[in-house]
């Protein structure tokens, strides 16, 4: 049997069906997700500050989903704050987002979004999308430990042990 792996993953996503359809996903998961949800950009704020404090209650992610179009907070003002902070810049951020346009797309990886990704139509899209998240962030991939060293300088973020 394969071992769980636990992760933490912050959704910032205001549409509540979008929030339950990518919980629906996560759940049929082999991993251990435990999944913090904010529906705009300012909340998610607020709780990565609960992080950054070690607050039991707002772990700090190892992956963020970003929706792009929120009210308040959108998501790239989210992204630009947070990879501007030498304690949030190494969390890796996903788009997933409804909107294919190419300006948007190109302004999120200057912004260092980790990945973009179209949200798709239909469940099995998106429980398909989901699982090749996970396989890709949490099996293949290389994640920072927490509680290592890292920094940003020059507006560019790397970790270190």
């Amino acid at each position: 049997m394969d071992t769980l792996i636990s992760t933490v993953i912050l959704l910032v996503e205001d549409d509540p069906g979008d929030q339950k359809l990518i919980n629906k996903s996560l759940a049929n998961e082999r991993i251990a997700n435990e999944l913090h949800i904010c529906s705009c950009g300012e909340e998610a704020l607020e709780y990565l500050q609960g992080g950054k404090n070690n607050n039991a209650a707002t772990p700090m992610p190892d992956l963020i989903l970003l929706d792009l179009n929120m009210p308040g907070m959108g998501g790239k003002e989210f992204l630009r704050t947070i990879k501007s902070d030498s304690d949030l810049c190494t969390i890796p951020v996903v788009i997933l987002t409804t909107s294919d346009a190419d300006k948007d797309i190109l302004e999120s990886y200057k912004l260092q979004a980790s990945g973009y990704i179209k949200k798709p139509v239909s469940l099995e899209q998106f429980q398909k999308i989901v699982h090749d998240l996970q396989e890709y962030w949490f099996v293949i991939c290389k994640r920072v430990i927490p509680g290592s060293k890292h920094e940003c300088q020059n507006d560019k973020c790397f970790a270190g042990g």
